[in-house]
């Protein structure tokens, strides 16, 4: 495990271990982020993974070096820290069921997804419940979950007429990903489903359902269960 590195300002290193969506880069990632979680280095702070980066926010006076500058000591300590880690040296993921209620008033955009992937409904449903996927990040909104795994007759690129409002546990597509809106928001991914779950709340701790590396299973549910679970 070799990344790139390289400061980003005064307070952040950046790891780059490429430069696309790729499961196994962002399997790197995530050892390389579990491997320095647990190292504990000096004045790092918080550790932020991406698809296929890695962001170390840090405090440089914990870095000071006569010789060198402080992103320039702490990515020397990094990169014997990575030393010979693979992404299968990883603690296994926690997983995570996610239920879906995949009916027609929870599922607008559907029928247009399996138009385009040439299949019905119901194969549609069946294919993206039956995938483990990954949470390659956390972004666009707190709590907002990156999946990568989505089968590949699913793809499906996002609408051209985004709507401005797109109801919290929102499950869509948006090409080659899957994710899950963690509240009422303004977005162009095909929403296919919805769950009952809250995925972000400012009071829980964690605030956020999911983190980057868990693995997160769809469950269907009928919309009497829908129903049930937001009363």
């Amino acid at each position: 495990m070799n990344p790139a590195i390289e400061p980003l300002g005064e307070r952040m290193l950046l790891l780059r271990f490429g430069e696309r969506i790729d499961p196994h880069l962002n399997a790197e990632v995530h050892a390389a982020a579990a491997t320095l979680r647990e190292a504990a280095l000096p004045g790092v702070d918080e550790l932020i993974p991406a698809y296929a980066t890695l962001g170390l926010r840090y405090r440089p006076e914990a870095w000071l070096d006569a010789e060198r500058p402080p992103w320039q000591a702490l990515a020397a300590a990094v990169r014997a820290q990575l030393a010979g880690i693979a992404a299968a040296d990883s603690t296994p993921a926690r997983t995570v069921e996610i239920p879906v209620c995949y009916a027609p008033p929870y599922a607008p955009d559907l029928d247009h997804v399996a138009t385009h992937a040439g299949l019905d409904a119901d194969a549609v449903i069946a294919r993206h419940s039956g995938t483990t996927y990954r949470v390659a990040m956390l972004g666009f909104a707190p709590g907002f979950p990156y999946l990568l795994g989505l089968d590949a007759a699913l793809h499906t690129p996002r609408r051209a007429d985004p709507r401005l409002r797109v109801p919290a546990g929102a499950v869509a597509i948006g090409g080659a990903q899957t994710g899950i809106y963690p509240r009422e928001l303004p977005g162009g991914w095909q929403i296919i489903g919805r769950t009952p779950l809250r995925l972000f709340d400012p009071a829980c701790s964690p605030a956020a359902l999911l983190a980057p590396g868990d693995q997160v299973r769809f469950r269907p549910i009928d919309a009497a269960a829908f129903e049930a679970a937001t009363r």
